[in-house]
């Protein structure tokens, strides 16, 4: 049987989770929003990062 650890594991700071790329973090990205047959871009509105999937975190660290 292993012997218990007496001593606390100690946080580094590679523990730190990295934060996403395309949105920075947040968790959104800017949509462009498009409308008509030429598909002219009328706006943006915020939309799920699909890298991360809106947790902000990094998926590849």
């Amino acid at each position: 049987m292993a012997t218990k650890r007496t001593t606390p594991k100690k946080a580094s700071a590679s523990d730190e989770p990295v934060k996403c790329r395309p949105c920075g973090g947040t968790g959104t990205v800017a949509a462009t929003v498009r409308i008509g047959r030429k598909r002219r871009p009328v706006g943006q509105q915020d939309g799920l990062c699909l890298n991360c999937f809106g947790s902000g975190t990094d998926p590849e660290s």
